[in-house]
């Protein structure tokens, strides 16, 4: 399926007006960052760019595409014949999917033709701003969670092409599983889930329903006690498994309580290996507030897909520095109050000290870094048009995963403070 028209119509009436005047050719560097993060927040999470990758590979424009543009005059039939042979040649650099990212980091960094260039601008955008809240939030309800894990649950709060995309980005942040299948099956995401009230209330009663879920998935599997009574739940739901019941699952009521009630109830019954997880609209500060209680794993949804109060990461996606019509290289930058950006090309260096992470470097036209300065932050991700190797699909998704531990292991322990707080690290333009 095309990925083409997921853009804005002035994306194509910009190149519809540069073909014209002798300009889409000119050599140009976009860059994709955030100005500042989330209010209050310390670190953000880079995610969908393996998923960018892939939507590049099919950000073609075919006959029903250019029929359709046609149709309604949005450009010119020079246009058309222009985008009809459009491929991707330039090349794409960034920070790994997974790495850490503060205001001002060079997210994504674009060069090619402004005919090329600039037509990616929404699609970017909209892939990069969506999964990074997403993880963002993820990684803040990981660090809150500890060593116990997360389940993504949040399908039925969200679109059904944002679903798989919100369970990748959450599995990249530390999350165990995923409830989604396509998640599953397209990056190779775990899945999880057994039954929901409504498999309860279609039997004559609970015990029946737990016996049928028993004898279908085994003992081992997880029971959801609260449809009616939850004490009488996690009685009957032992009555049905023995004391091998995995885990009984509660979605409602005071969970600080409930959850020590419940372990008590299990461990007087003989079921105290059978483990608790909860759900019922959780966020970070929800877990937090959970730590000392006897919970052994958490299901997240609404909170988790519409990023927990920042749907957006709000990044951007700016022209730095363009070639002049003698093929001289310039930088460029908005300089309006509020919204003035850093021109020129960038490179970034995370600064450790003892292998903690104390500031961001943005170095302004200067060549490649050395790791005498720090970790280099940009690498390869698209060359003469083609992604690198392993940057997509299953490979892609895992490799994210290990570099977000790696990145989360760098930053300061004030980084995963819940409280309102200033970039856990400064970012200097150097």
């Amino acid at each position: 399926m095309s990925s083409a028209l997921l853009t804005d119509r002035y994306e194509l009436t910009m190149l519809d007006a540069a073909l014209r005047d002798g300009t889409a050719q000119r050599r140009c560097v976009f860059e994709l960052f955030a100005r500042r993060l989330p209010a209050g927040r310390r670190f953000g999470v880079v995610a969908g760019t393996g998923r960018l990758l892939e939507e590049l590979a099919a950000f073609r424009f075919g006959p029903e595409e250019l029929d359709w543009l046609a149709r309604e005059g949005v450009v010119s039939d020079r246009t058309l014949e222009h985008l009809a042979a459009f491929r991707f040649t330039g090349t794409i650099r960034g920070y790994r999917e997974g790495e850490a990212y503060f205001p001002g980091s060079p997210v994504l960094v674009v060069e090619g033709s402004f005919a090329e260039a600039v037509v990616l601008e929404t699609l970017a955008l909209s892939v990069l701003n969506a999964d990074s809240a997403i993880a963002s939030a993820a990684a803040r309800m990981v660090a809150a969670a500890g060593s116990r894990p997360l389940a993504e649950m949040g399908s039925r709060r969200t679109g059904e092409r944002s679903a798989p995309a919100a369970a990748r980005a959450a599995w990249i942040a530390g999350f165990a599983a995923s409830s989604n299948l396509e998640a599953g099956r397209r990056w190779g995401v775990p899945t999880m889930g057994t039954a929901a009230h409504a498999f309860t209330l279609l039997h004559d009663s609970e015990a029946e329903a737990f016996a049928s879920q028993v004898a279908a998935l085994g003992p081992g599997t997880t029971l959801l006690v609260d449809t009616y009574d939850i004490e009488e739940g996690v009685r009957r739901a032992v009555d049905a498994a023995g004391p091998e019941l995995g885990a009984v699952r509660i979605d409602s009521g005071d969970l600080d309580v409930v959850v020590r009630r419940v372990r008590a109830q299990l461990d007087a019954l003989g079921a105290t290996g059978t483990r608790i997880t909860v759900t019922n609209d959780l966020d970070e500060h929800a877990i937090a507030a959970l730590r000392s209680a006897p919970v052994d794993s958490y299901g997240v949804g609404t909170s988790l897909v519409t990023g927990s109060g920042a749907p957006t990461a709000g990044m951007v996606y700016k022209l730095v520095a363009r070639q002049t019509a003698d093929g001289a290289w310039i930088d460029v930058a908005k300089t309006s109050t509020g919204k003035a950006t850093v021109g020129g090309r960038k490179q970034a260096v995370r600064v450790l000290r003892d292998g903690v992470a104390v500031a961001e470097e943005i170095h302004v036209d200067e060549p490649p870094v050395t790791e005498r300065a720090g970790r280099a932050l940009l690498v390869d991700l698209v060359v003469d048009g083609e992604p690198v190797p392993g940057s997509t699909g299953r490979e892609g998704a895992a490799a994210a995963r290990g570099n977000h531990r790696a990145a989360m292991a760098e930053l300061p322990p004030a980084a995963f403070g819940l409280s309102r707080g200033e970039p856990a690290i400064p970012t200097r333009y150097v």
